[in-house]
């Protein structure tokens, strides 16, 4: 049975999406059945394995407003073992939608579930909001992946996530756990990183991965292109990275 992995932060520009995206390549380099699904307004991890998301006619917005299912919208991407759920800027009107219905906070849980079978992994972008659609992808996660940038505000708004995410368990989810935080962004040259580093650790304790993911110019290029960075630049330091990321998940995990 396939684990489901939440990536989320509700600060921007922490490394989510990136993460998301390269990960979700790197599980499917190393012969995972991978899934990724997009469930940010902004479809950003759908354009970064370039999908064309005007092309679209379903995406995740359907699936959740109950106009289509996941088979419909399922996109075998040109990447090693990995599938996609779109998503389009439809799905910042499912925020107002969902919060009309019954059981609102199990929609996306009803749709992904039944694809566990199918999958080693399905990875899940979450917007960079603490809104329903989050709540939605925590409650049907087994485990959160928190992504921190090491940077000066590194943890602002944190206690937030926290906040959410022990709601989230109490009410609907009591099995969900935090899967490891991630450090991006990381120059190990700069006295800043490393209090950064130490005041994470604090935080999370026994949390934090033991990989970290570099500032590099590459790992900011390859969404424009389209790639991840496995196939931007194979020799690059990012895809190095996200590549010994994989491997420490699926060893924690013992996959």
């Amino acid at each position: 049975m396939g684990k489901i992995i939440a990536i989320a932060n509700q600060k921007g520009g922490v490394g989510k999406t990136t993460t998301a995206v390269n990960l979700a390549a790197a599980m499917g380099i190393l012969g995972k059945r991978t899934l990724l699904a997009d469930v940010d307004p902004q479809g950003n991890s759908s354009s970064g394995v370039g999908i064309d998301r005007r092309k679209l006619k379903n995406t995740i917005y359907e699936v959740l407003t109950g106009e289509a299912t996941v088979q419909d919208i399922m996109i075998h991407t040109e990447f090693s073992g990995l599938d996609l759920l779109p998503s389009s800027m439809d799905l910042a009107a499912a925020e107002i939608e969902l919060a009309e219905l019954e059981h609102r906070e199990s929609v996306l849980k009803n749709a992904l579930v039944p694809l566990r079978n199918d999958y080693d992994f399905i990875f899940i972008d979450c917007p960079p909001s603490l809104g329903m659609i989050t709540t939605n992808a925590l409650c049907v996660a087994d485990t959160l992946l928190v992504p921190i940038q090491c940077e000066y505000y590194a943890l602002e708004g944190l206690s937030q996530l926290m906040n959410t995410v022990r709601r989230v368990k109490r009410q609907y989810n009591a099995q969900l756990e935090i899967e490891g935080v991630l450090l991006t962004m990381y120059d190990g040259r700069l006295n800043l990183t490393q209090q950064v580093v130490e005041e994470v650790k604090k935080y999370f304790p026994r949390k934090v991965f033991s990989t970290v993911i570099p500032r590099a110019v590459r790992i900011s290029e390859a969404p424009s292109f389209g790639r991840p960075i496995q196939y931007f630049d194979k020799s690059s330091r990012g895809t190095e990275s996200y590549n010994l990321l994989a491997e420490e998940i699926i060893r924690e995990n013992k996959m």
